[in-house]
Order: structure tokens, then sequence, then C-alpha cells
């Protein structure tokens, strides 16, 4: 753990955003939170407060429209078989589902093969899909060094590799990256500004890490230079937390942490999941007037949201990713590149009680996506 001045484990993650823009601001230690333009008592004309402020309404707009414009203007051929592998937490299983909804719009076969997210599930799961002889491989979460010699057989055999949310580079067997490492960093900025905002440039805050996901660490990265560019002179505090935590003993860190760290106002979660459980641990602790955001937005985060438990979250772009996928694939299988949706730029848009669009589940970032799809897709 190093100090710094300056989307449970049910249904989201990865899918894993997304992201997740909050317009409420106020001070640290209060209860409630006012909206973006109200006063604050903190450095009002504070160059970073300022920087802040405009990056955090830029976020919470919501995107109208699908990154990719282009038709694929060829007949898509049906009968598609597909192997979808899943990283172990219920936003992979939310970015399957969506994805096995698209595929099934375009005639195609999906199979989700499960892991517990260790290294050795993946590979069997990867093993299974060599068996398996897809038209194509989908897969969430980890990098290539995971199943570099599975990855390898596959390209061998010219069955594509798509991945998503993974530390990773494309190429070398992964024919699309969605959400890798230079895409995800907007996310930590997009915290960052709620925290400053929030706080009107006078936070503590810790930042609760999942390492074993090596694709949050430039969230984490890009959280902490906003941050500190932003909130000169907060204390910043970084905490890693082991995978084994997510589910079990989770609130009873949180809680143990703000006991012994009194002076902290704002806490962050890399990702949705770390959140499960921590409110109605705070409550029961005694502990009030902590502000939580949290990265990759799920269905239980939402409901925090909406009950007031939570202030924000970075939403995922689950749908759109997922979405996007069966778009490139259908390239693919027209004898088309993928490029188009390889530059496509994926909605983010983080979220407070005020801009919420939905508190039932995981909502899409463009309200109309599918039908935006569909249209390339030939099928409205």
């Amino acid at each position: 753990m190093s100090s710094t001045p300056g989307r449970a484990v049910r249904r989201a993650v990865t899918a894993i955003v997304s992201v997740t823009a909050l317009l409420g601001l106020a001070a640290c230690g209060s209860d409630s939170t006012p909206a973006a333009g109200s006063s604050q008592a903190a450095a009002p004309d504070s160059p970073g407060l300022t920087a802040a402020r405009e990056a955090l309404k830029k976020f919470s707009e919501r995107p109208a429209t699908i990154p990719v414009t282009e038709p694929v203007g060829k007949k898509i051929p049906k009968g598609k078989e597909i192997d979808f592998i899943l990283c172990g937490v219920q936003s992979c299983k939310d970015l399957a589902d969506f994805f096995t909804e698209a595929a099934e719009e375009l005639g195609w076969k999906v199979k989700q093969i499960a892991t517990q997210g260790t290294p050795e599930s993946v590979q069997a799961a990867y093993e299974q899909a060599l068996r398996d002889k897809p038209d194509a491989v989908v897969a969430s979460g980890f990098p290539r060094a995971v199943y570099a010699k599975q990855l390898a057989q596959l390209k061998a055999a010219e069955i594509p590799v798509l991945q998503s949310n993974a530390d990773d580079l494309l190429g070398d067997g992964i024919s699309l990256l969605s959400n890798g490492p230079d895409d995800v960093a907007v996310q930590g900025e997009m915290l960052a500004s709620w925290v400053v905002s929030n706080s009107g440039a006078k936070a503590n805050t810790v930042y609760f890490d999942l390492p074993a996901y090596t694709i949050l660490k430039p969230v984490k990265d890009s959280f902490a230079t906003k941050y500190e560019k932003w909130c000169d002179g907060c204390p910043l505090d970084q905490v890693d937390v082991p995978i084994t935590a997510v589910g079990k003993d989770m609130p009873d860190r949180v809680v143990s942490y703000l006991r012994s760290h009194p002076k902290v106002t704002h806490v962050v979660f890399s990702l949705g999941l770390l959140n499960v459980g921590v409110p109605a641990a705070l409550k029961t602790a005694g502990l009030t007037g902590k502000h939580i955001v949290v990265n990759v937005g799920d269905a239980q985060n939402y409901q925090y949201i909406q009950s007031g438990l939570t202030d924000g979250a970075m939403a995922l772009n689950s749908h759109e990713t997922a979405w996007l996928q069966v778009d490139a694939l259908a390239r693919h299988f027209t004898g088309q590149p993928m490029d188009v949706d390889q530059h496509a730029k994926l909605p983010n848009m983080l979220v407070t009680k005020d801009n919420l669009p939905s508190a039932d589940g995981d909502f899409p970032i463009v309200e109309d996506y599918q039908a935006q799809f569909k249209a390339l897709w030939g099928l409205s």
C-alpha cells in the first residue's frame, strides 16, 4: 500500500466499462450531493477544479450514436459457430450474453465456456475451443501470456480470436482488441473528475484496486495522474486487493481501512464488484459521510446509486462492445477487414443518481444501439 500526495460478483467485468458521469458535487463529509453548478467552499477559481468540472460535464453526457457508421454492405452468412470464453466474473458473463444476443440476430450459434478466472481454467477453456474448431473465438479479461500456446494453435488453424478488456496488443493471433490498455485509461480520468469536483478539490481519497486484472492498471495510473494534477496537495492512498476478497471479506477490509484512516472522504473502487456489500457494512460500522464512486458499474451498484448508497459509477460499454465484436466478425465472414471496428472509439459515461438511465440492470450507453447496428447489417 502506498501513499502519494497531491462493474456483484452478481450481475454487473468484463464484462469488464463504460465506461461510468457525475453531476453531484458536495463538500467533503456531506451525506448529500448537490448539483454540479453549486458553489464550493474550496478553491472555486482553482485551475485544477475548473478542469475537473469541465471534464465531468463532458463525461456526464449520454452518447447518442454507435462508433461505427459504415454498413457491412454484403450478405452476412448464417450458421457460424462462435466459442466465447468467460473470465470468471459477472461482467464477462454479461458481455457474453450481449454478444450471444447480437449473434443470434445473424443466425449464429454461440457456445459460452466458463472459467474460474485462474490461468489453468482459462487455458482449459482455450483447449476446449481448439477441440471445437469454431469459426471464431471471443474472450475477455486475460492477456495472451495466459494462453499463448493455445493462441498460436488457433492462429495456425486460421481461427480469429477477438479480445476485449485485456492488457494485450493487437496482432499475432489477436484479430480484434476492444477496450485495450490505450482505451481504458479514460476511465480513470472520469473517476478523478468526479472525486475532485465532488470535493471541491479538497479530497482525501483511497483507491482500492484488483491487480489480478492487469487491464485495470492503466485505469489506476490515469486516476492518480489526473487526481494529483487537479487536486493539488490532496492525499491519495492506493490499496491492492486479492481476487479472493471478492464476494468474501471485501466489506470488512474497507471498514477496517476507514476506521484506521478516519480523514478519508472519498472511496474509489477499480471494479464495481468490489463495492458489493460495502455500503451496508459502512452503515453497520457507523461510518458516515464517505463518498463512493466505482469503475465498471453493474446492476448492484446502479441500485446503490438510485438508493443514495453510492455516489457514482463509470458505466462500462458492454452492450456496444459485444455488438461491435459481432459487427467485426460479420465483416470478416464477408471477406472484409475488421479495421473499421478496431479504430472505433467505444462510448463512455459516468453516472450518478441525476443521470442514471436505469437501475434495473446493466444498461447500454447508446440507447438504440441495437437498431443502429442492425441497420449496418441490413436487418432494418
